[in-house]
């Protein structure tokens, strides 16, 4: 029989959501014959029926697609009156050479599995492996494109009768779930001792772990991307023996808990909070801790602030379950290396961190860490792009020209892969500052450019020669290589986030990246377009004594910022940070910047942060990069409304890329002047923020002036800072349009977004 026929192609994230199931289903409801199948751009559809039928499949298409979709666009092509098929049918997937990757990220646990593992009468009660079409792990077992069992590392596990009669049946909600296990036919727990020893299997193995969480003890639990170490995170003595092994001195500690009510008794949630953790990506999210919580203090040490995370696998829920209290749930390394993910490699890494090993048989393709997010301006902010986000495509306004590898920074490390509309985020790698978290970096991207079969033409990098991304990048075979600023990569990845085509004026704020002039810049305001950038004014520098150094040793920064401010003759005896200061210390500082020996300049406004809050808080050291900086933040007192003098420089006319500066001087005089008068950090601090928002907005209206108006964008680590980010914007709206992050991180993790399209923009001028 002949009936009107369309073929759709639909883009985005249609594969591994239960996508070609929904569109079983709609067809039979709708009345419409045909097939759909995967392909490694999507899925096609090819639909028969009568015009009305048609028009109403296509539409609820859009508005009904599973909750883990996103249809990104829908091609349509009139096939004309044709020979129809009797039936719907799921087709086999195609392969072809191109393609996009719209497999999902691994999706947490949905209400429906989670009701069966609690039911008795079900086959997979209590069993920790238990997935459908709406949830469970696709990114990390995905070995290829498109999204079936065959190209996972599920490939191994032979499905049992029960297994494949729901598997082939479109009524079921399991129908073409391609990780589908049960008991009888999917990966089993073991739990070992550090010697590698079986301890137990299966739910007694579950039990086992449980026990020993609550009698104190740190166990490496194998989740979908990688291990983590777990322990009772009410238990001090616990966490400390965690912190020692895992040599991490103050650095918070994520917290996973059952569900929002177990969250709300440690932390003060806000709505957009609530929804934030349990949204599909299951985040650490960074919130307020209650007075109440029955943490340990040595979660957080000293830190108002704590990271929690629902539990996201039905192993989690168990566990947890069991343990009947909160886990510290912390990537499984030791500090600065990179994540353990292989079974064998982490029992060797992890032997003196774990006193147990809470393991299963089902492979880990693609590590993952937990991403991190936090609510700014009212609406989530990525920190940390991984798990539950990862690979999902940014789609561009403006294709690439030829395709693009863009290597990243060196600390917070991601890479980026751009090619046809869409640039690809890789996975959070971490600091490149040790050859195994390299070797982890480098084999992360081969695996991206594996999975996505893309042969980059371009190269992208930080200008900056010393990095280990930079290294990597010009040692590559390509000949295509393009050096990015720090700073105007930055501003360029927001505008690629909100597909803003420029010219912006880009506040790019941060602890340092090389500028064009060869020096540390930090404090930058940059009308940028991807081509290029204009530098309209900046910070004045602050010396960094001793090079890095100065980054741990905060006081170092301090000491330089009130020689700056009082012409040499600081009040040091009356501030109680350098009381903890040896003199002999003091004096050689004093020395070195008096005759400028290894004393680099530097504009970065999160310098300026560690400066402050170590003379406010008189903390003289940072046991963690930025850890003065946000205990700064966190102290500032949200009701105050003062803020202090500052003095902008405003270059003579027409100079030859001569920027506007921003002296802090007089800031820091009024803010010592605050200390000594006996007002508190909260005071200060907040003072001290609100002076850096004044800033902000006089540099943006004096340049609106000269310049134009035009969308002012905030970036850079230091608008990871709530304080500072929305007071930016209230100062700045309506009369300007404000943009932040919110899928890309406004760090470094973020900054290889900006690197792949400027350095697109500039291989375009050669083509």
């Amino acid at each position: 029989m002949e009936l009107p026929g369309v073929r759709l192609t639909v883009r985005g994230v249609v594969q591994g959501v239960g996508f070609r199931p929904f569109v079983h289903r709609l067809a039979r409801a709708c009345g419409v014959v045909g097939r759909v199948w995967n392909h490694a751009e999507g899925v096609t559809i090819e639909a028969f029926a009568a015009p009305a039928a048609l028009q109403a499949f296509a539409a609820r298409l859009r508005t009904e697609a599973p909750a883990g979709a996103h249809v990104r666009d829908v091609q349509v092509e009139d096939l004309g009156a044709a020979a129809a098929p009797a039936k719907f049918t799921i087709e086999a997937s195609a392969s072809t050479a191109a393609r996009s990757v719209s497999i999902p990220p691994d999706l947490a646990t949905c209400d429906d599995c989670l009701a069966e593992i609690a039911d008795p009468a079900a086959r997979r009660y209590r069993y920790p492996f238990t997935n459908c079409t709406a949830c469970g792990p696709r990114f990390t077992i995905a070995r290829d494109v498109p999204w079936d069992r065959s190209a996972t590392t599920m490939a191994g596990f032979t499905m049992c009768p029960d297994c494949r009669a729901e598997f082939e049946d479109a009524g079921d909600r399991r129908f073409h779930a391609q990780p589908i296990a049960c008991p009888a036919c999917g990966p089993r727990l073991q739990l070992l001792d550090a010697r590698g020893v079986v301890l137990g299997t299966g739910d007694a193995a579950l039990l086992a772990a449980a026990r020993a969480l609550r009698a104190g003890g740190i166990v490496a639990i194998k989740g979908l991307g990688g291990f983590h170490l777990a322990c009772d995170a009410s238990f001090g003595l616990a966490v400390g023996r965690l912190r020692e092994r895992k040599q991490r001195e103050a650095k918070p500690f994520a917290v996973m808990v059952r569900d929002l009510a177990e969250a709300a008794a440690h932390a003060e949630l806000r709505e957009e909070e609530r929804a934030l953790l349990h949204s599909p990506a299951r985040p650490v999210v960074l919130v307020s801790r209650l007075a109440g919580s029955t943490l340990a203090a040595s979660v957080a040490p000293g830190n108002p602030l704590v990271g929690l995370l629902l539990a996201y696998t039905p192993l989690h829920h168990l566990l947890l379950a069991e343990a009947g209290r909160p886990l510290v749930m912390t990537s499984a390394n030791l500090a600065e290396e990179p994540l353990a993910w292989r079974d064998d490699e982490a029992r060797l890494r992890l032997r003196g961190l774990a006193d147990l090993f809470l393991v299963h048989d089902r492979e880990i393709e693609a590590p993952c860490d937990d991403s991190v997010a936090r609510v700014i301006g009212g609406a989530p902010a990525l920190l940390r792009r991984a798990r539950g986000h990862v690979p999902g495509a940014l789609r561009l306004a403006r294709p690439f020209a030829q395709p693009v590898l863009a290597c990243g920074a060196l600390l917070k490390n991601t890479f980026c892969v751009g090619a046809g509309a869409e640039a690809h985020l890789g996975p959070h790698v971490g600091d490149l500052e040790n050859v195994a978290t390299l070797d982890a970096y480098e084999a992360a991207i081969e695996r991206g450019l594996r999975f996505l079969r893309v042969q980059p033409e371009v190269i992208a990098h930080d200008l900056h020669p010393d990095y280990a991304s930079t290294r990597y990048a010009l040692a590559r075979p390509e000949p295509t290589k393009v050096a990015v600023q720090h700073h105007h990569a930055h501003v360029v990845s927001l505008m690629a986030e909100h597909g803003l085509a420029g010219p912006v004026l880009g506040l790019a704020w941060d602890g340092a990246g090389l500028g064009a002039d060869g020096t540390a810049w930090g404090g930058e305001f940059l009308i940028a377009t991807a081509e290029s950038f204009e530098r309209i004014a900046s910070f004045r520098p602050l010396s960094l004594v001793g090079g890095d150094r100065a980054v741990r040793e905060v006081w170092r920064l301090a000491l330089a910022l009130v020689e700056d401010a009082f012409d040499g003759s600081p009040p040091y005896e009356a501030l109680k940070l350098f009381d903890a200061v040896p003199r002999s210390d003091l004096h050689v500082v004093r020395q070195m910047l008096g005759q400028r020996l290894n004393t680099p300049q530097a504009r970065g406004v999160g310098r300026y942060f560690d400066a402050f809050g170590a003379l406010g808080l008189a903390r003289p050291r940072s046991a963690y990069e930025g850890e003065v900086a946000l205990l700064w933040n966190v102290a500032a007192d949200a009701t105050e409304r003062g803020r202090y003098a500052f003095h902008l420089t405003a270059p003579p006319p027409n100079p030859p890329g001569k920027p506007w500066e921003i002296d802090l001087r007089l800031t820091t005089r009024a803010a010592v002047a605050d200390l000594l008068d006996g007002r508190g950090a909260a005071t200060v601090s907040a003072r001290f923020h609100r002076t850096l928002v004044a800033a902000a907005e006089e540099v943006v209206r004096l340049a609106a002036r000269r310049h134009g108006r035009m969308p002012i964008v905030l970036t850079g680590g230091c608008f990871q800072n709530p304080l500072l980010a929305e007071g930016v914007q209230r100062a700045l709206t309506p009369g300007f349009e404000v943009w932040m992050h919110r899928e890309v991180p406004p760090g470094d993790g973020g900054l290889a977004l900006g690197q792949a399209v400027v350095a697109d923009a500039v291989a375009r001028k050669s083509l």
